[in-house]
């Protein structure tokens, strides 16, 4: 296949914008010239890559060559900086652009500080996933690294370990004592409001398993929002799994107490990434390390 440049970037653009009007904007032509090179691009390819719908998707064969396009784009992003690089900032039209698969709860607490440490010639796109769904971003192309639960690494992916998350059940002082003032068991679980992220999320029915051999099924409460569920278990409206990172202060101040002893979950967390020599890319990957090491379990 004879795949032009400026095809791939015009594949790249309109998945990510949405729309060829929007991919035009990003990349400083026409609608017409973005229809064309795909067009042209799906004539080399001998299939249809992309669905034309609002937003644009791609087929499962456009994924194969957006995966592709997005890697020559950010191999072409370090090159313009090398070669702009004099001894000063280099600057450059296109910043890097890199799409980075994140959790909510480390996005809330550790990782936002490791990406303020990046280049200014690097702009992120992050994904908000939940840690064991992130993968499935890096095989479709979506993103270039992910924060994810999986040791094993995805096809054409590096995997390191970071670290690991540790969650405790938490309720505010009086729902503790209106609910669980007998003690946290399974009759007890089953009664009281629980909080989840969303419905991807297991952590509380994980917990919830280690006091019952049955299902529990209680009253549910879904808030997709690191700190709206906290705020959400702070103020009563139920318990919930809470990372250690977000609750210290809380404890402190008994604005928070565990429910279940000295019960726990550990999550571990892996940086996944696309195995590309990139300075951009592993540029980002060693301050995610860093930050992870001052901030996770061991």
């Amino acid at each position: 296949m004879d795949l032009q440049l400026d095809q791939l970037r015009a594949l790249n653009a309109a998945v990510t914008e949405g729309t060829f009007d929007a991919a035009a904007r990003s990349l400083r032509v026409t609608p017409s010239a973005i229809s064309q090179r795909i067009k042209a691009l799906e004539d080399a390819a001998g299939r249809i890559l992309l669905q034309r719908t609002k937003p644009v998707r791609a087929t499962e064969s456009g994924l194969a060559v957006l995966r592709l396009a997005r890697q020559i784009e950010l191999l072409a992003g370090d090159t313009a900086r090398e070669l702009g690089d004099t001894g000063q900032e280099p600057t450059i039209d296109r910043p890097i652009r890199l799409p980075i698969a994140v959790n909510a709860d480390s996005l809330e607490t550790w990782v936002m500080p490791a990406l303020s440490r990046a280049s200014s010639g690097v702009c992120f796109e992050i994904h908000r996933e939940d840690e064991e769904h992130t993968t499935r971003l890096l095989r479709d192309g979506t993103v270039m690294a992910a924060i994810t639960a999986t040791a094993a690494a995805v096809q054409g992916c590096k995997v390191e370990r970071l670290g690991a998350m540790r969650y405790r059940p938490m309720a505010n002082p009086d729902f503790a004592r209106t609910w669980f003032g007998d003690g946290a068991t399974a009759k007890t679980y089953a009664a009281a409001p629980v909080v989840l992220f969303d419905r991807k999320d297991d952590l509380q029915d994980r917990h919830m398993r280690r006091r019952s051999r049955q299902p529990i099924d209680p009253p549910r409460h879904y808030i997709p929002s690191s700190t709206g569920f906290g705020d959400a278990v702070r103020i009563g409206l139920g318990w919930g799994m809470l990372p250690d990172l977000q609750t210290r202060a809380d404890q402190a101040a008994g604005r928070l107490v565990p429910i279940d002893g000295d019960s726990y979950i550990d999550v571990p967390l892996y940086w996944q990434q696309w195995r590309l020599e990139s300075p951009a890319l592993s540029g980002i990957a060693t301050a995610i390390a860093a930050a992870a090491a001052d901030a996770l379990l061991r």
